[in-house]
């Protein structure tokens, strides 16, 4: 790669390094909203504050800046010195971005809108801001990154033997799903501990627990899937059936109003969702998005995990 391209990487890697420290102060400063909806706070309503949606939508957007923080700016310091672990990180991402991100996209639209009042003027070019992250710019980056040029700019020096240059590319992806999943398991507690229970839904504290044992047990599972046991393998595919099953059978067979109903909403929130025409499918496709990207890339991966026939890598 000739100079000018690389100077073109370290560009990239300045802008990633400010939307990461800009998104680091932005999550803290974020915190502040939350007293605009508190009683005599400018924008309060009846209900507003801890289990409106209004009070989930903020602490949501706090965490999303906090988790872009923590990428943009490693990956930027990364582009900045010509890391040899950035293309392998910005390529997992990637992927995973192309297989989750079109649902993401339109509920962070959604989320922009109705919290930050965008007008209609703006709304155009917020909406292809939204395009050019999906998929516009991933595709172009994916290219650049899997491209020869991309690979002599970064391999200034031999690669080290570890996780991340042997681990094959498909498990990689399945790992980094697996860690969203994760993160968005946390979402329900936001919402009295939500949790679908194939046909029912479960609030309160028996919601609480189910999510509490969820999380956990992801996070077990991402450990065996990096590690390649066999047995992660095993218990990851059936757990993630039975989330995608579960959150189906939910949502397909119990009304959206009702369940909107039954949250701790506020009143004006509840007649403000009330006059949207939810459909179950619909939120059994929102809900199910992850787990099944999740489920279905864990699954392809079987040979990169635990190889073909091969089930003697128990521990």
């Amino acid at each position: 790669m000739d100079q000018r391209s690389i100077r073109i990487v370290r560009l990239f890697g300045t802008a990633l390094l400010l939307v990461g420290v800009v998104s680091a102060l932005l999550g803290p400063a974020e915190v502040h909203v939350f007293y605009w909806f508190e009683d005599g706070g400018r924008f309060h309503y009846e209900g507003a504050g801890l289990g409106s949606l209004m009070f989930a939508n903020i602490a949501i957007q706090i965490a999303g800046y906090y988790v872009i923080a923590v990428l943009c700016i490693p990956l930027g310091y990364g582009h900045l010195k010509l890391r040899w672990w950035t293309p392998a990180i910005m390529t997992t991402l990637l992927i995973g971005w192309l297989i989750v991100g079109l649902p993401l996209s339109l509920v962070a639209l959604m989320m922009l809108v109705t919290s930050k009042g965008v007008s209609l003027v703006s709304l155009p070019f917020v909406a292809l801001g939204f395009i050019l992250l999906y998929p516009v710019l991933p595709v172009m980056l994916l290219r650049f990154y899997r491209s020869p040029s991309a690979r002599r700019a970064f391999q200034t020096a031999e690669i080290p033997s570890n996780w991340l240059s042997e681990t094959p590319e498909n498990v990689k992806v399945a790992v980094s799903l697996m860690v969203l999943l994760a993160l968005v398991l946390h979402f329900p507690l936001l919402f009295d501990g939500f949790f679908s229970l194939f046909g029912h839904v479960a609030f309160g504290l028996a919601g609480t627990v189910l999510v509490d044992l969820s999380i956990p047990a992801t996070v077990v599972l991402i450990w065996g899937i990096s590690r390649r046991y066999s047995w992660s393998w095993w218990f990851a595919v059936v757990f993630l059936a039975l989330i995608t099953t579960s959150s189906a059978t939910t949502f397909l067979n119990i009304s959206p109003h009702d369940i909107v109903a039954q949250m701790p909403f506020a009143p004006l929130e509840i007649e403000a969702l009330s006059e949207i025409p939810m459909r179950g499918y619909q939120l059994a496709l929102f809900v199910g998005v992850i787990p099944t990207a999740t489920l279905v890339v864990v699954a392809v991966s079987r040979r990169s995990i635990i190889g073909p026939g091969d089930y003697s890598r128990a521990v």
